[in-house]
């Protein structure tokens, strides 16, 4: 870990730079971000990702550090991912056509209807001659469905309900070799 530290710690130091004001927070905020990490680093899933990783441990420490300034300080807009960084939702979403037509007609259609076309439950019911409990029910079952394989085709590695992450599975990039190669 310290390795790797050294090598990230000055453009730590300069995400952390451009996003806090006070300069004597800065190397705080750094030793902070150190021992989460070093703390963590066992949970990591995958070692390929650790720069991201340590990212998104930077910004949810410069988060809690504007948290525990006042309540009324407002938090920078600017705490996204530096420039450069993946985003990994939108490529994962490329998968999800294919792995949609696979899924059994049932599903797929109250699927497209509500995600991909962004309809309304209740026009899902509609369309489908269904009750509003038997469409909420089959676009829920469909989204099981469909996360079930995405999770058989790749590791997906997610921090507060972001993906932070992802690899295709060995030899199961049949749906998502595009993206995860």
């Amino acid at each position: 870990m310290n390795d790797f530290w050294q090598q990230h710690k000055e453009r730590l130091r300069g995400y952390v730079a451009r996003r806090v004001r006070e300069r004597d927070a800065i190397d705080d905020i750094l030793q902070d971000v150190y021992l989460k990490a070093h703390l963590s680093l066992h949970r990591l899933k995958s070692k390929g990702k650790i720069t991201s990783w340590l990212y998104r441990i930077t910004a949810n420490t410069i988060a809690d550090h504007y948290r525990t300034q006042s309540p009324t300080s407002e938090l920078l807009a600017d705490l996204a991912a530096p420039e450069g960084e993946r985003n990994y939702g939108a490529e994962l979403a490329d998968c999800l056509r294919p792995l949609i037509a696979t899924l059994p007609e049932t599903y797929r259609t109250a699927l497209l209807l509500s995600e991909l076309e962004g309809l309304p439950q209740k026009e899902v019911a509609v369309r489908l001659g269904l009750s509003l409990s038997g469409a909420k029910s089959r676009i829920q079952r469909g989204r099981e469905r469909l996360r079930a394989q995405l999770l058989a085709c790749c590791d997906i590695e997610c921090e507060r309900g972001r993906i932070v992450g992802y690899s295709p599975r060995d030899g199961n990039d049949r749906f998502c070799k595009k993206p995860c190669d």
